[in-house]
């Protein structure tokens, strides 16, 4: 789960209290949210079922479990669980494996905070698998821990992923910043009392105490993350 942790950033000559930042990893920094609807059209469109778009924003950034359940429910397809999520895996994988895009600002952000020794970590609802192939192309250099929803035992919307990588980077999770881009995503952060910048790709996601909405990871920069502290 985890690659070397550095020690705790502590309050720098800018005054800042930034001890880590945790970003989301689909639909936050490579844009594959629609990635995984397309394979979910696709895979039940194999057993038969048609996906009505409505049910998109509810299968969004959540764990896999609950997405898929959800989806086997609602169209009433006859398979299982398990072996659903190994289907739907496969066919992420496939597409991933032809073309992973970025999302606009990611490689930069993460340049940055590399350059500042900002420490950093991956935290996201996708299994091991998953997330393994996506650092390839992310640079799994910028990460010093990363953490998947098949490694916590409850993962997006509760807190657990986020106390995870908080704890794991000897950070305080009120002095961490979380980049997410589902609702879900932020009200894992929010319960483990993160600081949140939301950057919304499916669904819209509103302002609110310590959650700053933003519209694209371009408008995301150290100086923005350190000045989320003060709020």
């Amino acid at each position: 789960m985890t690659s070397t942790v550095p020690a705790p950033a502590t309050r720098t000559a800018e005054g800042s209290a930034l001890q880590a930042v945790l970003l989301d990893m689909d639909g936050t920094l490579v844009d594959t949210e629609g990635f995984w609807w397309d394979v979910e059209v696709e895979v039940f469109a194999g057993l038969g079922h048609t996906l009505d778009d409505s049910w998109r924003h509810v299968v969004v950034g959540g764990p896999m479990t609950r997405s898929a359940g959800f989806l086997i429910e609602a169209t009433g397809a006859d398979i299982a669980l398990p072996e659903l999520t190994v289907l739907l895996n496969q066919g992420f994988e496939a597409r991933i494996d032809r073309a992973l895009p970025l999302m606009p600002g990611a490689t930069r952000l993460l340049a940055e905070l590399a350059a500042h020794d900002i420490p950093t970590a991956l935290v996201s609802a996708s299994h091991r698998r998953i997330i393994d192939r996506v650092l390839a192309s992310l640079g799994p250099q910028y990460f010093a821990l990363t953490v998947a929803g098949d490694e916590v035992p409850r993962t997006k919307p509760h807190p657990d992923p986020y106390l995870v990588a908080a704890a794991g980077l000897g950070a305080d999770p009120a002095r961490c910043a979380v980049v997410e881009d589902t609702a879900t995503g932020v009200a894992a952060a929010e319960a483990a009392g993160c600081q949140v910048v939301a950057v919304p790709s499916v669904a819209p996601i509103a302002p609110a105490p310590r959650r700053t909405v933003v519209t694209s990871l371009e408008e995301v920069d150290l100086t923005f993350l350190r000045g989320l502290m003060t709020l």
